[in-house]
């Protein structure tokens, strides 16, 4: 965790981000926010289980229908292009009517939708119910992060990010090759459909009991819209260069396409059963958790010792590792021993770093308090989910014609490594726009445009 110095002079703190102006009137921490963190990990490993479902027993289903792998890519962009259309949708309907409420619906409620979809006859009506499905799962992560940025301070995002990313793929780690279980059935999918929409519905009763909705957190206003998601506030956010240019970079993040393909890709390209390939991607998602927490800690220390520009810095080196163990993870054959587990693992260690370590914690320290839902959301639901979509739906029908492991190469490692240079954009940007968030904060609470 950043810890933050006063300065006797100036009577600010530092983040190790950017300066901001120390407020006694700035609500205390809300209470309960170890509760929160656990309950939002349990929701977000469920949500994200469900959302797999697909990609964990495609195998099976693609053997129950008849279908070819371009299926896969087809089901799997649904949920992307929901992430796209109906994220920011969830988002401003939680600003509206509240966001515990709107979690409880859509994370808990919801699922039974995937339940009922362990009951399709034919790969249409597989198709639109869980399509229907996946709206609701796709809400939660925009509107969690919005309420964890105003249950903690600057100093202490990067590691709620990084905790409930973490919680959450070890609590997956357990999830996923438990429900993997039923693929030792031929209708094992459709066990796992139910069993998961159950699931859902629990984690949502789970939100009702454990979380208390905090108040919305800005240094300077107490107003209710403070920090709720309008589409009519996402241009202004493409006026600060630090939030345009993520969203350049984001075409060159392709771990979505990853996880999508793994379970498959380790199946069709390497031999594996369904069962031990979704013991395979639990224990890469073993890497994952531990990844998060590490990334959390890396990137405040990181911000302390070389001030702004350290995310920037950790992100290249993120970046570049991704690239060298994408490399040997999924172009090597590591057959199906202990070795294959232990290298699949350290790829999972360093998979998570970035977003936890630097691209969340960034788009917090640049973006008006008032926008950072909208941020998140037009970031991370709008722009990401639609790219995801695009992409998942391309790997599905060129790995018919290429093969995975060509396209995992060219989809994962290729992407990765652009990116490290790309980064070069944001020593300058990041700095300055950090230091400009209190201005801009105070120029939208003034009315200015």
């Amino acid at each position: 965790m950043s810890v933050s110095e006063p300065d006797s002079a100036s009577g600010t703190t530092s983040t190790g981000d950017a300066p901001r102006v120390a407020d006694p009137d700035r609500p205390a921490p809300a209470k309960g926010r170890g509760k929160a963190v656990g309950t939002f990990a349990v929701a977000f490993s469920v949500d994200n289980t469900e959302n797999s479902l697909i990609n964990t027993f495609f195998p099976l289903i693609r053997d129950a229908f008849g279908l070819s792998l371009g299926a896969l890519g087809l089901l799997a962009s649904i949920a992307r292009f929901a992430r796209m259309i109906a994220g920011p949708a969830w988002a401003l309907a939680a600003d509206r009517f509240g966001r515990k409420k709107v979690l409880f619906i859509v994370t808990g409620l919801w699922g039974l939708w995937t339940a009922s979809a362990g009951l399709a006859q034919n790969f249409t009506m597989l198709l639109v119910l869980y399509g229907i499905g996946v709206v609701g799962t796709v809400a939660s992560e925009p509107i969690i992060y919005g309420l964890l940025g105003d249950l903690f301070d600057d100093a202490e995002r990067g590691r709620a990010f990084g905790t409930v990313r973490g919680l959450g793929s070890l609590i997956g780690m357990g999830l996923g090759p438990a429900i993997a279980l039923f693929a030792n059935d031929p209708n094992g999918w459709r066990y796992g459909m139910f069993v998961m929409g159950g699931l859902s519905v629990l984690s949502g009763f789970g939100i009702l009991l454990f979380v208390q909705e905090p108040e919305r957190r800005t240094a300077i206003s107490d107003a209710p819209d403070v920090g709720r998601f309008r589409l009519s506030d996402a241009a202004k956010l493409f006026t600060i260069p630090t939030i345009a240019l993520l969203a350049g970079m984001l075409p060159l993040v392709t771990s979505l396409v990853l996880y999508t393909f793994f379970v498959t890709f380790m199946v069709d390209a390497r031999g594996w059963e369904v069962p031990s390939a979704a013991l395979l991607f639990a224990v890469f998602s073993g890497g994952l958790a531990l990844s998060s927490f590490l990334g959390g800690f890396l990137g405040d220390w990181f911000a302390r010792r070389f001030g702004p520009k350290g995310r920037v810095l950790l992100m290249q080196l993120y970046l570049v590792a991704v690239a060298v163990m994408s490399t040997v993870a999924l172009q090597i054959d590591w057959g199906k021993g202990v070795l294959a587990y232990a290298i699949v693992f350290l790829f999972g260690l360093i998979m998570s770093i970035g977003f936890s370590a630097c691209v969340f914690p960034m788009v917090s320290t640049v973006a008006p308090r008032q926008l950072s839902a909208t941020a998140f959301a037009v970031l991370f639901s709008l722009i990401q989910g639609g790219l995801a979509a695009l992409m998942t739906l391309a790997m599905g029908f060129l790995g018919e014609v290429l093969g995975l492991t060509q396209v995992m190469f060219y989809f994962v490692t290729v992407p990765y490594l652009l990116n490290a240079v790309y980064w070069f954009v944001f020593y300058q940007t990041y700095p300055a726009d950090a230091a400009k968030q209190a201005e801009r904060t105070a120029a939208i609470e003034a009315g200015a445009h």
